[in-house]
């Protein structure tokens, strides 16, 4: 076929041309091709920072306590026990070098007791009473001296011990149920309780202890100085029978605690729940109180340590 022949006419009588496109189609464009998109105007801002965990002082002579409150507050995670103290000088000086956001504190301890320190704390740092000393007229003296809430052992749970803690440092008060009814009989009453010496001289010291300075100015080494060495003993008030001078006894603080428990009417298995030991333990401790107290039974146990028992001239107590 030769070469120059024409191609056929279509059905239009026109000879169809092929022609190249005009407009070629675009290639479509790699990805290298694409361009990036405009960097932000604005700067990322800082990565929002951890929050910060509430800061606790455990001021108790019983390491057992202060161990197992240790665990049981800094297993939360907003919650972190900084320092530990066995008495109320020791829990100043803590609190006076760490700042924490909530003290815990005993009321009974060897040296400088609770209620002593107390003042000198507030000033520092919330102060939310733990203890087993239940008394009325010391839930009176703390709250006085500025405790911003009061728990007694025995009477609370963990979950509330740790909700407690944090109200504590928002301001807001918490106390257990012989608290409660400490600060409600004095409200019916309308009348502050009579003012008297606490149990065995519980914050006495007070009267010697100089108002405390400014935080800022106080030096570890000056604080609670002149405050004298108090070991608080428990006592159970008995209407119109003297305090009886339980120091004679010879009892350790232990024995105190359990002596104090025994006189409230619990018994052995709530005595050991109250102070975190075995009953095992609190057998022993109870055969060495009856020793001491030169008592065969609970009762005539209770009755010495009230200083209900009737005198015996011819045997010492």
């Amino acid at each position: 076929m030769p070469d120059d022949v024409s191609p056929a006419p279509n059905r239009y009588g026109a000879a169809a041309h092929r022609h190249a496109p005009q407009h070629p189609s675009s290639p479509i464009p790699g990805p290298s091709a694409i361009p990036s998109p405009s960097p932000s105007p604005f700067a990322p801002g800082p990565a929002a920072p951890a929050p910060e965990r509430l800061r606790v002082v455990v001021a108790d002579d019983n390491p057992v306590v202060r161990a197992g409150l240790g665990v049981l507050l800094s297993g939360r995670a907003d919650i972190q026990v900084v320092a530990e103290a066995a008495d109320g000088r020791e829990a100043y000086e803590k609190t006076l070098e760490h700042r924490p956001d909530v003290v815990l504190l005993d009321v009974r301890m060897p040296g400088v007791d609770g209620i002593s320190a107390l003042p000198h704390l507030v000033g520092i740092a919330p102060v939310l009473m733990l203890t087993y000393s239940r008394e009325s007229e010391i839930v009176h003296e703390a709250l006085r001296l500025g405790a911003g809430g009061y728990l007694v052992h025995g009477e609370f749970t963990a979950n509330q011990l740790v909700q407690a803690v944090r109200d504590t440092k928002d301001g807001r008060a918490n106390f257990t149920v012989t608290a409660a009814d400490a600060l409600l009989a004095h409200m019916r009453h309308g009348a502050p309780p009579r003012r008297g010496p606490l149990p065995e001289g519980l914050g006495s010291a007070l009267a010697t202890a100089p108002a405390p300075p400014p935080p800022h100015t106080v030096e570890p080494s000056e604080s609670l100085s002149q405050l004298q060495p108090v070991v608080g003993q428990s006592s159970v008030s008995g209407g119109s029978v003297p305090t009886p001078n339980r120091q004679q006894y010879g009892l350790s603080s232990r024995e105190v605690e359990v002596m104090d428990l025994i006189a409230s009417g619990m018994s052995n298995q709530q005595i050991a729940a109250t102070c975190f030991i075995s009953e095992k333990t609190v057998k022993n401790h109870i055969n060495r109180i009856f020793t001491k107290l030169h008592s065969a039974t609970r009762s005539e146990a209770i009755a010495h340590w009230l200083g209900t028992a009737p005198r015996n001239p011819g045997r010492q107590p």
